[in-house]
C-alpha cells in the first residue's frame, strides 16, 4: 500500500498518478486533498505517519513545487524524503537513500512524467551495502537532534 497526498495546486497529478499505477497493481490509500484549500504541512504529515507505522510501505507527496511537501516530511522522525524531477534522482534516491516518501511539483512537471518517476521510485530497491552506512548516519543526525 502507498500513501499518496497533496494540497490543492496537487490534485489533478495525484488523481494521475493513482490512475496510472494502478492499472501496474499499485494500490494507494488517498489522504486527501480532493480539491479544497489545504496547507501542505498537514497533508504530509498524515501521508508520513502512516509510511512511519508501517501501515503504507511509501509516499508519495504532491504540491506547487514539491519543496514545501519535502520540507515538512523531512521534520517527520523515520522519513528520508525526496523532492523528485527526473528519472535519475527517482532511481538513485531508492538506491542510495532508501529514500522513503518521493515529492514532486505539480506546477514543475507534466502529469505523464509524474506517473512515470513514482512508478521508478516504487519498483526500485534499495542497494544496501556501503550505502546503509550513510543511511544510518543520517538516522544518527536525526536521532542527536
Amino acid at each position: 500500500m502507498i500513501a499518496i497526498g497533496c494540497d490543492h495546486a496537487g490534485v489533478e497529478m495525484k488523481k494521475a498518478v493513482i490512475a496510472a499505477l494502478s492499472e501496474n497493481g499499485f494500490e494507494f490509500k488517498d489522504m486527501g486533498t480532493d480539491g479544497e484549500p489545504c496547507d501542505y504541512p498537514v497533508m504530509a504529515k498524515k501521508v508520513c505517519d502512516l509510511v512511519v507505522s508501517g501501515e503504507c510501505e511509501k509516499g508519495i507527496l504532491i504540491c506547487g513545487t514539491g519543496i514545501g511537501m519535502s520540507m515538512a516530511a523531512n521534520k517527520v522522525k523515520g522519513i528520508r524524503a525526496a523532492l523528485c524531477a527526473d528519472s535519475f534522482s527517482a532511481k538513485y534516491t531508492r538506491l542510495h537513500n532508501d529514500a522513503n516518501v518521493m515529492c514532486m511539483g505539480a506546477r514543475t512537471l507534466g502529469v505523464g512524467l509524474a506517473s512515470e518517476l513514482a512508478e521508478i521510485f516504487l519498483t526500485t530497491d534499495f542497494e544496501g551495502g556501503r550505502h546503509q552506512r550513510r543511511v544510518d548516519l543520517i538516522t544518527d543526525i536525526e536521532n542527536n537532534n
